[in-house]
């Protein structure tokens, strides 16, 4: 197996570096009484969360039987949900164990980093400065800052080119069946931690070229 040693890395940022659960779960919850519904457990959260506030609400309101709500409704949800989200991105997210050392010492050895998220760039920018990550990373690329997201490998090919490094000299390291088929579209490597928001699928499924427990394997 190919050592997980490369020439720049590519970080998914929700579940991979950071765990956002607690305050994505409490914007859900805000928007999500303020319309009507019921709020959910951080269970259901952990569950739902990695493809955006937007498919979060649309998948608890369906799970709670109001599957054909307007979009106007949606619409109106979504943006109570990015308004607490925003006024709370930090207050309980943390980066996971050993994140913070290993990115520390990944720059130190001079390796290129970049976040490439479907959060939305503005909220990973607060985000990652608020709790004093942000100068890791030399490139962001958020839901919004390009016309495709991942899936599409564009944020990956944006991210190696801003990095000045070939697609094929980068690892991707992600937590989803998206961040995998990102990063098979672009034409990477990929490593996956088992800890994070992979959904329905166990992590082991995910396909990734290795799987790892702890951020400091990276090393």
């Amino acid at each position: 197996m190919r050592s997980l040693e490369s020439q720049a890395y590519l970080f998914d940022l929700d579940g991979t570096l950071i765990d956002t659960a607690p305050d994505i779960h409490t914007a859900a919850n805000d928007a999500l009484v303020a319309f009507g519904h019921e709020p959910i457990d951080l269970t259901l959260t952990r569950r739902f969360v990695g493809r955006g506030g937007r498919v979060l609400l649309e998948r608890v309101v369906k799970e709670q039987g109001a599957s054909h709500l307007p979009k106007q409704r949606i619409d109106a949800m979504y943006q109570r949900f990015l308004t607490a989200y925003e006024a709370g991105v930090a207050r309980l997210s943390k980066p996971y164990d050993d994140v913070v050392e290993t990115l520390a010492s990944l720059r130190a050895r001079g390796f290129p980093l970049a976040v490439i998220t479907n959060k939305l760039e503005g909220l990973s920018e607060k985000l990652l400065r608020t709790i004093h990550m942000r100068d890791f990373f030399e490139c962001l690329v958020g839901f919004d800052s390009l016309a495709e997201k991942k899936p599409h490998p564009l944020p990956v090919l944006h991210a190696c080119e801003r990095l000045g490094v070939r697609v094929a000299d980068a690892l991707f390291v992600g937590d989803s069946a998206t961040d995998v088929a990102t990063a098979r579209a672009a034409g990477c490597p990929i490593v996956c931690v088992n800890y994070g928001y992979s959904g329905d699928t166990p992590p082991e499924a995910l396909g990734a070229d290795r799987l790892i427990s702890n951020f400091s394997e990276l090393l």
